[in-house]
């Protein structure tokens, strides 16, 4: 049997996310990222640890089968390639950013300027589409040092928390895009391979549920079961079971992790008690 050869980033932000991500779905990798490339022991998969801007052109041209890295890297690349599935990781921003000390003015402050980027495809279609004429400059990494040596008026890059700009005397002023991680694929995937990754995608389906999910347990008083269980719809309908104290009822439902906060305090007025909110490992549909 073939094996579905899949690239994840070698180092940075996304690798070690990526190989939790994989292990969750009960993958078992050897030798963690210390090589080029591993064999799972207990799935038919292959996992290459490369560059994350080299995955797109890996992926379109069949060294790997699939591959997991940014969107922003998939839109800087622009390959023939197809995009499946978020993963749930790796949420970051896309921005524009100037020295701290520079009064913003809204968009038309970056006409005329010179602007550092790691990704200048994805900025120049901002620009044309907002009417901007900028000099862009094109620099592989370390993009927030380039105005404070004097290589551009500002810079447009990733941000996650904005620590790293604050550190460069930078402040963020335009979100341009959002990215995050996603789960891409070649065209040109054999029937076999496409096989595998549907049994991939199963699980980490039911891993991303559980993420999202959280099974909640409470103690409520019988005349305010009806109440409480249109607050907890669950995935079909919540379980409902007799306690010994005569009266009382113990309701088991899954409930978003999101949406808990958000009626919390009208579960306590319906008069429930002892909730309960635990993680759950795996969520199957």
């Amino acid at each position: 049997m073939g094996k579905l050869k899949i690239a994840i980033q070698k180092n940075g932000r996304l690798s070690e996310k990526s190989l939790d991500l994989l292990g969750e779905c009960g993958i078992k990798i050897p030798n963690g990222n210390q090589k080029l490339k591993t064999v799972s022991t207990n799935f038919p998969i292959e996992i290459l640890f490369l560059r994350d801007d080299d995955i797109p052109q890996y992926v379109e041209q069949n060294v790997a089968d699939i591959g997991i890295l940014g969107e922003n890297e998939v839109w800087e690349k622009d390959r023939n390639i197809e995009i499946i599935k978020k993963v749930g990781f790796g949420n970051c921003r896309m921005s524009l950013a100037i020295p701290k000390e520079e009064s913003y003015t809204g968009i038309s402050y970056f006409n005329n300027k010179k602007i550092a980027t790691s990704y200048p495809k994805i900025l120049k279609k901002f620009c044309d589409k907002n009417n901007l004429s900028v000099e862009i400059e094109e620099i592989g990494g370390s993009v927030e040092i380039a105005p404070g040596i004097g290589l551009a008026n500002c810079i447009f890059d990733i941000v996650s928390t904005g620590s790293t700009l604050l550190m460069n005397g930078l402040k963020e002023v335009e979100i341009v895009t959002k990215s995050e991680a996603v789960l891409i694929k070649s065209r040109n995937l054999s029937e076999e391979k496409q096989q595998i990754l549907q049994k991939l995608l199963f699980r980490i389906q039911s891993v991303l549920h559980s993420r999202e999910n959280k099974y909640i347990l409470l103690n409520a008083p019988n005349e305010k079961v009806k109440d409480i269980i249109s607050l907890l719809p669950g995935i079909k309908s919540p379980t409902i079971l007799p306690l010994a104290k005569e009266g009382w009822s113990s309701i088991h439902s899954v409930i978003k992790e999101d949406k808990f906060w958000d009626i919390i305090e009208q579960l306590k007025e319906h008069g429930a008690q002892g909730i309960l909110v635990i993680p759950i490992e795996k969520m199957i549909l």
